[in-house]
């Protein structure tokens, strides 16, 4: 019979991560919101500032090993906190320079799935959401000019008849504050 051989350092700590880990996934899903802690705030901070660091450079900054950096980044991923790496687009830059808010009344009994189907095939609709209010869906949407607005409007409405009734637009004039969620991240470190 071989001896007992004691786990090193280096393996008590990778298994007390992987212990930590596991307890932060199943109380997150217990709460049904993710575990997150002052590491994954710095972390999150770092890859929204820079999002082209590598993982190396990451634990450098950090001060903790690249190992512990892969791994939380990885639970934050499967816990649906991280959901991509893409580079965010300005449409501006593309030439989309206006931006609007459209409320759609939908026909009852049709369903939201059919019009938001339609509403996935034009490209200038960025976002669409079932809202409550007097509306049925409201779309983020853009378009080179106040007339190519127009287009995308009648695009949006040509869909089968009666689908949408009525589409309600407003015109952004300036971005105040632009779609963020570090805020969202530090406030639930806080509270």
């Amino acid at each position: 019979m071989a001896p007992h051989r004691r786990p090193t350092a280096q393996q008590r700590r990778a298994k007390l991560l992987r212990l930590h880990n596991l307890y932060a996934n199943i109380g997150g899903r217990l709460l049904n919101m993710p575990i997150v802690d002052a590491l994954d705030d710095a972390l999150l901070t770092l890859l929204a500032a820079e999002p082209r660091v590598g993982m190396l450079e990451a634990s450098r900054r950090l001060g903790v090993a690249r190992g512990t950096v892969q791994a939380r980044l990885n639970r934050l991923e499967r816990s649906g906190v991280v959901r991509s790496y893409g580079p965010e687009l300005d449409a501006a830059a593309l030439g989309y320079r206006v931006t609007a808010f459209a409320t759609l009344e939908i026909r009852q009994g049709g369903g939201h799935g059919v019009v938001a189907d339609h509403l996935r095939e034009i490209p200038e609709v960025i976002e669409a959401h079932t809202i409550t209010g007097s509306g049925d869906l409201l779309c983020r949407l853009v378009a080179r000019s106040n007339a190519d607005l127009q287009r995308v409007i009648d695009q949006m409405v040509a869909g089968e008849p009666g689908d949408v009734r009525r589409v309600s637009t407003v015109i952004v004039l300036a971005t105040e504050i632009s779609p963020r969620t570090l805020p969202l991240l530090h406030a639930a470190l806080s509270g």
